[in-house]
């Protein structure tokens, strides 16, 4: 938060939150809910705002979000509307549309809006609506058809179709 236009400093922090967040178990879920409370998730989306043309700021980005919004409880559930609330899926959608040809920004923005839009609640679905109305239908299909050889583009390309676009 002290250097925000020091665009390797704020990659070198989204790996690290990444990294710091990543797991499933209950010490996992403890440093994601400690890295939220802290302000990580709003950092992670001014680092993304703040270098739009930077690509490993926006790959690394999108990994934080996704490792910091990960859980499906009741915790998990409210770091995905922070982000959102906070202008999560428009800056991944940014991130894919400035970058179609890097299959890191693409896998890992494909999964970040996948993981956000996660969820069968009222908000859960109103955050699949925003990622529909900020582009995030398109830049899926736009990221499994720049990169057919890239496996994980394509699981998580179709990842984020899926969470975006189901429901009731």
């Amino acid at each position: 938060q002290a250097h925000p236009q020091v665009a390797g400093l704020q990659k070198q922090g989204c790996c690290t939150l990444a990294n710091v967040c990543s797991g499933d178990d209950a010490a996992a879920l403890a440093r994601k809910q400690r890295a939220a409370a802290a302000g990580a998730i709003e950092a992670i989306v001014a680092a993304m705002q703040a270098h739009p043309q930077v690509a490993e700021v926006q790959e690394e980005g999108c990994a934080a979000l996704v490792n910091v919004c990960s859980g499906a409880d009741g915790a998990g559930r409210a770091r995905k509307q922070r982000a959102a609330n906070v202008g999560g899926i428009e800056a991944v959608v940014a991130a894919l549309q400035a970058h179609p040809q890097v299959a890191g920004v693409q896998q890992n923005g494909c999964l970040a809006l996948g993981n956000v839009c996660c969820g069968s609640d009222a908000a859960a679905f109103a955050r699949k609506q925003r990622a529909a109305d900020a582009g995030g239908i398109e830049v899926a299909v736009a990221a499994l058809q720049a990169h057919p050889q890239v496996a994980g583009v394509q699981e998580d390309g179709c990842g984020a179709l899926a969470n975006v676009c189901s429901g009731d």
